[in-house]
């Protein structure tokens, strides 16, 4: 699969969770990082996708411990929360 289209289907499955608040918080930091990632970041979240928003939201808000397979920089950087869009602000999207 070629990087684009693995990027758009990522992205659609980042921004389509099933509640708006992990919509926000995985689909923000997809938006925010994804351009610059390789192979390896790419399959990395393409894993976190798997896992349940309760337990990623958890690991990136520092209540639930990380587990060694998605500690890292790439959860250091989901755990800054910087990236997450407000609704109603000029950065959100409309999902």
């Amino acid at each position: 699969m070629d990087r684009d289209h693995l990027l758009k289907r990522l992205g659609f499955r980042a921004w389509h969770r099933g509640t708006r608040e992990a919509d926000y918080l995985i689909g923000g930091f997809f938006d925010r990082y994804s351009p610059e990632w390789g192979e390896a970041e790419l399959a990395w979240f393409e894993a976190l996708l798997v896992e349940d928003d309760v337990d990623v939201m958890a690991w990136a808000m520092g209540v639930k411990p990380v587990p060694e397979a998605y500690d890292g920089p790439l959860m250091r950087a989901m755990q800054t929360l910087d990236y997450v869009p407000l609704p109603g602000t000029p950065a959100s999207r409309a999902h």
